[in-house]
């Protein structure tokens, strides 16, 4: 194994390893090297794969196993010369070979880009803005009145025109210069006029219109529009109304509570839950906004070096597979969500690279605290953690375990706890 390592600084965030690989370790390499080339030679005198080594050192020489023993042993000698000299690479290292010695050790010098130096500046008792905390009577009514809503029937209307907030039942066929284009068309829509889910000026030429009428509709697609083909252009949609509905609230009784919440037995009760709701969702909304504001003080507070470029890329990956295992998840595949986007992988990766050198910088913050702090999560800590992971997505313990290595769970712990520190010592001014 290497057992020299020298680490030589050439830049803020660039620098050469030099280490050796013993010769024990290349007798190993070349034991493996030798039992895999062998197995393709075909040498008079003996079988396919069965030619002494002896013969071989004779024939090819030893040195014809060199590229072959060192692929071998490399990827290891590496890495432990990493561990000797306690460097953080955030790339794969450009390797140089600088001596392929027959009786002394192999020396290797690697290019390595490594994680840029941070300086903690000030990260506890952060001054952050006052959070607003206090539910107010007309939230509380407001969310009542979003319920109703919800528990709102559609009535027929006989002989009456359509008005905004009512539901239209339509067929329409869309044109463009008299010619039909995709996606235009559809039968038997359900359309609720002034929810501006079609183009701008669509829904607003139904109302007035009663059931049985056509009605030509005139737009123009904007110049936005995720279709290229259609961005700016007239379109005309010869529209057929088939049923106009209304909606018809629920009466505002204990009746209504009951059926919007089985817990409860009255109105009263109803509201006193969807105040102590919204306490709730305002308390998360604080924290979610100190722990902003205070991390975005601390990112400020650091001195760090600047991002090397892979650092960005890797964050940029990250985000991208986050985000299409999340898509995939809901049963759509990346090129389907493409297309209903009208955006491509490229315009998605620079979307998610506006944020990276933030997002990156805060994650090395988070991990200088650790350090300062010397935070080292326990077993129970991991234990608590892959429970919680479990419980969130609905998946066995043991499936988490084996998803995810102690060393990652404690990396995860150690940043929430950092985090924690952070957050719960600022204070609210």
């Amino acid at each position: 194994m290497a057992s020299k390592a020298k680490w030589t600084k050439k830049g803020k965030t660039d620098g050469e390893l030099t280490f050796e690989i013993d010769r024990d370790t290349i007798n190993k390499g070349l034991d493996v090297a030798f039992k895999k080339v062998r197995k393709n030679l075909n040498v008079p005198g003996f079988r396919k794969g069965k030619m002494p080594r002896q013969i071989f050192n004779k024939m090819y020489g030893e040195s014809a196993l060199y590229e072959e023993a060192l692929n071998a042993v490399l990827p290891e000698a590496y890495n432990k010369a990493i561990e000797d000299t306690k460097i953080e690479p955030v790339d794969q290292p450009k390797i140089d070979v600088d001596s392929l010695s027959e009786t002394e050790p192999w020396i290797l010098k690697a290019l390595v880009t490594v994680k840029p130096e941070v300086t903690l500046g000030d990260y506890k008792g952060l001054e952050v803005p006052k959070q607003k905390r206090t539910v107010t009577k007309k939230a509380v009514e407001e969310e009542i009145e979003n319920k109703r809503q919800q528990q709102a029937e559609l009535v027929l209307k006989e002989d009456a025109a359509a008005k905004d907030g009512d539901t239209v039942v339509i067929d329409y066929v869309g044109t463009v210069g008299e010619k039909e284009f995709d996606g235009g068309s559809a039968k038997n829509y359900s359309l609720e006029l002034g929810s501006n889910s079609f183009i701008p000026g669509f829904e607003e030429q139904l109302v007035g219109h009663k059931a049985g009428e056509d009605v030509v509709v005139k737009v123009t697609f904007p110049e936005e529009y995720h279709a290229k083909d259609l961005a700016g252009k007239a379109a005309e949609f010869a529209t057929t109304i088939h049923e106009v509905k209304e909606k018809q609230l629920p009466k505002l009784d204990d009746e209504f509570a009951k059926d919007v919440d089985d817990s409860v037995e009255t109105l009263d009760e109803l509201r006193d839950k969807i105040k102590a709701d919204l306490k709730k969702q305002k308390e998360s909304e604080a924290q979610a906004a100190i722990q902003e504001a205070a991390t975005e003080k601390a990112v400020k507070n650091a001195k760090i070096d600047d991002i090397p470029e892979a650092m960005i890329n890797t964050e940029v990956d990250n985000q991208m597979n986050q985000y299409m295992n999340t898509i995939q998840s809901q049963g759509m595949n990346p090129q389907m969500y493409f297309q209903l986007t009208g955006t491509t992988e490229d315009d998605l990766r620079e979307q998610f690279k506006k944020d990276a050198d933030t997002r990156v910088k805060t994650d090395l913050v988070l991990e200088a605290v650790v350090a300062a702090e010397k935070i080292k999560p326990t077993k129970k800590d991991v234990d608590a953690e892959i429970k919680s992971l479990a419980e969130q997505y609905n998946m066995e313990e043991s499936v988490v375990r084996q998803a995810l290595t102690d060393d990652m769970v404690k990396h995860d712990v150690a940043i929430k706890k950092a985090m924690d520190i952070i957050v719960d010592s600022a204070v609210e001014k």
